[in-house]
């Protein structure tokens, strides 16, 4: 049976999950933490098979955390289990070197799933990461020479008027190619384009 140390500050989320995992009869939460300090006592007492590892902590970063315990205890597999779903969040949880990457609105299958694949050496992303990812992928093909040239003006700061000069084209149609570039890369506004196309090394 797998052994999953729980890794998050809210006692209503960990005894839920450590129901739900006692429950699958594939693996047994052995330990329990609400903070990074508590996460490092838990690993100096014995070491799980699988830490299911959120990101907000009241006093640290489960991503900054993730490269530390790798380092320190290499034999340990991550998951991170959390709410945030956006593209620069997962992609640095990834690069920092987490197993796997899961939300906390996924199933509990997909959860189960995650947590035998990780113990097993392979690497887990939930559907809707995976889908997110995969298609993030994809768009990197589809950015057309002036949605690049765009994006990189973006970056350095130039406001809409400022792009339009620059790029010797009418105000409507760098809002059109704006707007492709918030779908393309599923950004929302300009920080989490920035922060987006940072990610996916465009910039």
């Amino acid at each position: 049976m797998i052994q999953v140390a729980i890794i998050d500050d809210h006692t209503i989320v960990t005894d839920g999950l450590e129901k739900l995992i006692n429950e699958s009869e594939i693996a047994r939460v052995t330990q329990k933490a609400y903070s990074v300090a508590g996460c490092w006592e838990l690993l100096r007492n014995g070491q799980p098979d699988v830490l299911l590892l959120d990101i907000s902590m009241p006093d640290g970063n489960g991503i900054e955390l993730c490269p530390k315990i790798k380092e320190k205890y290499p034999q340990v597999k991550i998951l991170m289990l959390t709410s945030y779903g956006e593209l620069a969040t997962i992609t640095r949880a990834l690069d920092a070197g987490a197993d796997g990457y899961i939300l906390k609105n996924s199933m509990p299958e997909e959860m189960y799933e995650g947590i035998c694949a990780v113990a097993a050496g392979e690497r887990f992303l939930c559907e809707e990461v995976d889908i997110l990812l995969k298609s993030s992928k994809s768009s990197l093909l589809e950015l057309t020479r002036r949605e690049l040239e765009l994006l990189q003006l973006i970056v350095a700061g130039y406001t809409l008027p400022e792009l339009a000069d620059k790029m010797c084209l009418g105000y409507q149609t760098v809002r059109s190619y704006r707007k492709n570039l918030n779908i393309k890369l599923n950004a929302h506004n300009t920080a989490q384009l920035v922060q987006n196309a940072k990610a996916l090394k465009l910039v």
